[in-house]
């Protein structure tokens, strides 16, 4: 299925494009959005495998660790149903509710020179819902959700280079012309390796979150900022202060 919203022309493939995260970047989800989702995989894990609770959480919380998203653990180890999952995890009635984004992000990203694509592991009809109850969805000119990410029968969401290039190469970009803008350092990283520049977004990260990924990093030796990143943001006003938007 073809990614939804998404234009090409050849003055822009000159321009610089921003590969824009959703949750955790573009808006507040650590706030109500998050702890939700986490909960309805962990009833997944514990409706679809016959586990406990604890079980289930343990589980949650390794297959992201091991596999960037728990997605991909169920399926790899388990053969859940992606659909499924999906539709059971993120069908979220009172979704307007949930969310909160900065007006001065809104209009930073009103700002924001070049493309601006939505690149994110969430479901299309989430994804969708989330923009266009924030005003964003006016303001970006391409959504690509988990569902543009099969390649060859299988799921490849971030961090995987090879769904990454297969963007690339579909939309005739430059790694060089691009900026991923994540709240995940590993999704950055696997994105560095291929030339793509990155964003790392701190704004909305809750206390617990931070020291849970300054412990991960100190493990892996990386501290501040590492060096696959080429920036550390807790706005989108920062990406226009020239490290990024010169020519590409």
């Amino acid at each position: 299925m073809p990614p939804e919203r998404t234009r090409q022309t050849p003055e822009r493939t000159r321009q610089i494009v921003w590969l824009l995260d959703l949750d955790n970047t573009l808006h507040d989800a650590s706030w109500r959005v998050f702890p939700l989702m986490n909960a309805e995989m962990t009833a997944f894990i514990e409706r679809h495998l016959g586990v406990t609770r604890d079980e289930a959480n343990h589980i949650r919380a390794h297959f992201w660790q091991r596999y960037g998203a728990t997605l991909l653990g169920l399926m790899h180890e388990h053969g859940v149903d992606a659909a499924q999952f999906l539709r059971e995890t993120h069908d979220f009635p009172h979704l307007p509710r949930m969310l909160r984004c900065d007006g001065s992000e809104r209009a930073a990203l009103a700002r924001l020179p070049g493309r601006k694509l939505v690149l994110t592991n969430a479901p299309r009809d989430y994804a969708r819902r989330v923009l266009k109850h924030l005003k964003l969805w006016p303001l970006v000119d391409g959504l690509l959700a988990v569902e543009d990410m099969w390649m060859f029968r299988s799921l490849r969401p971030k961090p995987d280079a090879r769904m990454l290039r297969h963007v690339l190469a579909r939309y005739r970009l430059r790694p060089a012309q691009c900026v991923l803008v994540e709240d995940t350092p590993g999704h950055l990283q696997a994105a560095r390796r291929i030339g793509l520049r990155g964003a790392w977004m701190v704004r909305y990260a809750r206390r617990a979150v931070r020291r849970r990924r300054d412990l991960a990093m100190e493990r892996t030796g990386l501290h501040g900022r590492p060096a696959f990143i080429a920036a550390r943001i807790h706005s989108l006003d920062e990406l226009q202060r020239g490290r990024f938007t010169g020519p590409v």
